[in-house]
């Protein structure tokens, strides 16, 4: 399983790599793995402020359809437009590619809150 040492990690399977003020947020390898084949995602949030720990849309696999929580409070700049015409990139590459959206991170602070690889990695047991 695949846990990058440069992310943050939510204890719902997503991921937020801070670049300055925005940052990129998506979904787990570990995550990806469980939902199995994914086949739609809806985030009409694009242009909204969201409180940490809000849906920010919902993914939609073959089992099952789950929401999507934002890990730090900010403003929705950007969904990613690959994944719209093409969401099983998210299985392929869901720390490249397949991420989800782009925030302007209010609070800093928050992202403490994140675990880190290691954390993530024990939460999981592996």
């Amino acid at each position: 399983m695949n846990i990058p040492s440069d992310l943050l990690y939510t204890s719902d399977h997503e991921w937020i790599k801070v670049n300055g003020n925005t940052a990129l947020v998506g979904i787990t390898d570990f995550a990806q793995g469980e939902l199995g084949d994914i086949v739609f995602i809806e985030i009409e949030t694009v242009g909204s402020h969201l409180e940490k720990g809000n849906t920010f849309g919902t993914i939609e696999a073959v089992k099952t359809v789950s929401d999507l929580f934002i890990p730090v409070s900010g403003k929705v700049l950007e969904l990613n437009a690959k994944i719209n015409d093409n969401p099983e990139v998210i299985n392929k590459d869901p720390y490249g590619a397949g991420w989800l959206i782009k925030i302007e991170v209010d609070d800093p602070l928050q992202l403490k809150e994140l675990l880190d690889a290691k954390a993530y990695a024990a939460m999981l047991n592996v």
